[in-house]
């Protein structure tokens, strides 16, 4: 399992997990192949974060998808395995090394022809695609001081009603922390205010995980 929502001890953790939808075998198998990369492997999100991106994507009726951060899949199998018939995810990720462990499971999990993952640096992709309102949903869970450049890419690129969601936005609660004046917490602030004050969408931030704050284009 994924470390727990800073938010959660341990016991509230565990009844979270146990009455959210179960992780199936390759998911678990999928996180134990990232825990064994040691550090790195706090970047993969938990199970009842996973299980919410089907939950929404499902919602959401979603055929086109973008991915902002792949890491090692665990997002992008969740959103593949809950887009409609015919949809595509696009994945943008900077590393062969950790999205080949993902190109694995997504070929175990049977979704790996929803899904085009483009190796080069995020900006570039998204500023590369067609600029028609056609997204659906985008996820976003990447270097944090580029938050901020990638919605700005993919808002105008939203259908009316589309989604972004944004992970980490709470930080452990380092958004509230005046002292903390690091580039990733500042960020991270100033994503949120945007997010929030940006007049196209309309926000909620969820006290999910480390924080999802949930844009959706009016």
């Amino acid at each position: 399992m994924s470390p727990r929502s800073f938010l959660l001890d341990e016991r509230l953790a565990a009844y979270v997990i146990d009455h959210s939808d179960p992780v199936d075998p390759v998911l678990a198998r999928l996180t134990e192949r990232t825990v064994a990369l040691g550090g790195p492997a706090g970047m993969q999100i938990g199970p009842d974060q996973s299980a919410f991106l089907t939950m929404l994507t499902r919602f959401a009726g979603v055929t086109q998808a973008v991915e902002v951060g792949t890491f090692t899949g665990t997002s992008a199998l969740c959103v593949a395995r809950g887009l409609a018939p015919g949809g595509r995810l696009h994945c943008c990720d900077v590393s062969e090394e950790w999205t080949a462990i993902a190109r694995d499971a997504w070929a175990e999990a049977g979704v790996a022809d929803r899904i085009e993952l483009s190796i080069a640096p995020a900006i570039e992709t998204l500023r590369a695609l067609p600029t028609d309102a056609v997204i659906d949903l985008a996820f976003i869970d990447a270097d944090k001081p580029g938050y901020l450049s990638y919605y700005e890419e993919l808002v105008p690129r939203l259908r009316p009603g589309g989604w972004i969601v944004a992970d980490n936005t709470l930080w452990s609660g380092n958004v509230v922390d005046p002292g903390d004046t690091s580039d990733a917490t500042v960020a991270l602030r100033a994503y949120n205010d945007r997010a929030r004050d940006d007049e196209r969408v309309m926000t909620v931030l969820l006290a999910l995980a480390d924080g999802l704050t949930v844009s959706q284009k009016r």
